[in-house]
C-alpha cells in the first residue's frame, strides 16, 4: 500500500503546534516565536514535508507582485529591456504574475534608492534593479532584504550587497573576450585603445574594462577614458574630440551604451581615413546597420530575451522560497557582419 505523503496538519501534530502556527512558520509569515518555529522546521525535516506551492497559492488567490526598476533615458538596449518586460507583463496575468516596471535616470543612486524604498513600502514580492555599485544602493537592498523581499539584480551586480541573485552576463569574462579580439584584429601588432564607459560606478563597464586590460599585455596603451554616461550626444562629442587630438587610438572598445553618438563619429570620418576597430555591446537598430556597414567590427550581445525570462523565473522561485533552477551567467552571442539573424519585424532606428 503507498504511503500517502505528510500533510501539514501532520506537521502541526507531531510539533505541538496549532494548524494555523504552522501554516504561518512553512508561509514565512511574522508572529511566531523563534522556539516555536524551531519546533515546526524540525518536524518538517522528520516527515518529510514538502510545502505545495501551487495549490498553496491556488486555495490563497495570490498574485505575484514584482517591481522592476531600469534606467530611464536614450539608452536603446534598456528600451529594448523595457519592452520585453512590458510584453511579459502582459502575457503574465493569466499566470496571477503583475510587473510594476519602473524608470529611473541612469547613475542616479538617490532617484534609485528613493524607488527601491517606495516599493518596499508597497510590499512587493520581489524587485530586480539594475544597480550601481554605490553605498546608498547597497542599502536600500538591505531594507528590502530585511522586509522579507526578494532581491534579484540585472545587468550590473553589486555582489557585496545582500541581493538574492544576478541575472546577466560575465563582464569580465566578456572584456576578456573583447581583449582577445583586439588583439587578433591588431595581428600582433602594438595598438592604443580608447575605452568608452557609462560611469565609473557603472559595476559592468568597470569589469568590462578590467577583463580587457588582462588579455591585451603591454602590447597596447589605453587612451584617457571616456565617459559618456550613456547618453549618445556626449559619446558622440566626446569620442569625436579624443580622436582629433590622439590620432595613435587604432581600437575603441565601448562597454557601455550612446552608441549611436559613436557611429555618427565613424560615419563623419573623411573618406580615405582608416578608422579604429571597434567593438561595442548589444545587438540594437543602429549598431546592426553600423556593423552591416562596415562601420564597426564586434558586437556583444547579452541576450536581453533570456534575461528578461530569468528574472520573472528567478523572482517567483524566490518569492515562494524554492531554490533557483539556473545561476550561471549567461553567455554572450558574438555578432559579426556574417552571422547577423534575421532582423526582427517591426524595428525601428532610434539614438541610444
Amino acid at each position: 500500500m503507498t504511503r500517502r505523503p505528510p500533510t501539514l496538519s501532520d506537521v502541526a501534530r507531531r510539533a505541538g503546534v496549532s494548524y494555523a502556527t504552522a501554516d504561518r512558520v512553512v508561509n514565512g509569515r511574522a508572529g511566531v516565536s523563534e522556539k516555536t518555529s524551531r519546533s515546526v522546521h524540525a518536524a518538517i525535516e522528520a516527515l518529510g514535508y514538502v510545502r505545495n506551492v501551487a495549490a498553496a497559492n491556488l486555495s490563497q488567490q495570490r498574485v505575484y507582485r514584482f517591481g522592476i526598476i531600469l534606467p530611464a533615458g536614450s539608452n536603446a538596449f534598456f528600451r529594448r529591456v523595457q519592452a520585453l518586460f512590458d510584453e511579459a507583463a502582459s502575457r503574465l496575468k493569466a499566470d496571477r504574475i503583475s510587473l510594476s516596471i519602473e524608470s529611473v535616470e541612469a547613475f542616479d543612486a538617490q532617484a534609485l534608492t528613493g524607488k527601491m524604498a517606495a516599493l518596499a513600502e508597497a510590499r512587493m514580492d520581489g524587485v530586480a534593479v539594475v544597480a550601481s555599485d554605490d553605498p546608498r544602493t547597497t542599502a536600500a537592498i538591505a531594507e528590502l532584504r530585511a522586509r522579507n523581499i526578494p532581491v534579484v539584480t540585472l545587468v550590473s551586480d553589486v555582489p557585496s550587497s545582500q541581493r538574492d541573485a544576478y541575472v546577466g552576463i560575465d563582464n569580465v569574462v566578456a572584456g576578456r573576450t573583447v581583449g582577445r579580439l583586439i588583439g587578433m584584429a591588431h595581428g600582433g601588432r602594438a595598438g592604443r585603445v580608447l575605452p568608452v564607459v557609462g560611469a565609473p560606478s557603472a559595476r559592468d563597464h568597470a569589469e568590462r574594462l578590467s577583463g580587457m586590460r588582462e588579455v591585451l599585455g603591454s602590447a597596447f596603451e589605453l587612451a584617457p577614458v571616456v565617459e559618456g554616461r550613456d547618453r549618445f550626444e556626449l559619446v558622440e562629442t566626446l569620442v569625436r574630440e579624443a580622436l582629433s587630438r590622439d590620432p595613435e587610438i587604432t581600437a575603441i572598445y565601448s562597454a557601455g551604451a550612446g552608441n549611436a553618438g559613436l557611429v555618427r563619429v565613424l560615419e563623419a570620418l573623411p573618406p580615405g581615413t582608416a578608422r579604429p576597430y571597434v567593438f561595442l555591446h548589444e545587438l540594437v537598430p543602429h549598431s546592426r546597420r553600423a556593423l552591416e556597414d562596415g562601420l564597426i567590427d564586434v558586437i556583444i550581445d547579452q541576450r536581453p530575451e533570456e534575461e528578461v525570462a530569468r528574472v520573472v523565473e528567478h523572482l517567483t522561485l524566490l518569492a515562494d522560497r524554492r531554490a533557483l533552477l539556473r545561476t550561471d551567467p549567461i553567455v554572450p552571442t558574438i555578432f559579426v557582419r556574417e552571422n547577423l539573424p534575421q532582423e526582427p519585424a517591426g524595428a525601428l532606428e532610434r539614438a541610444g
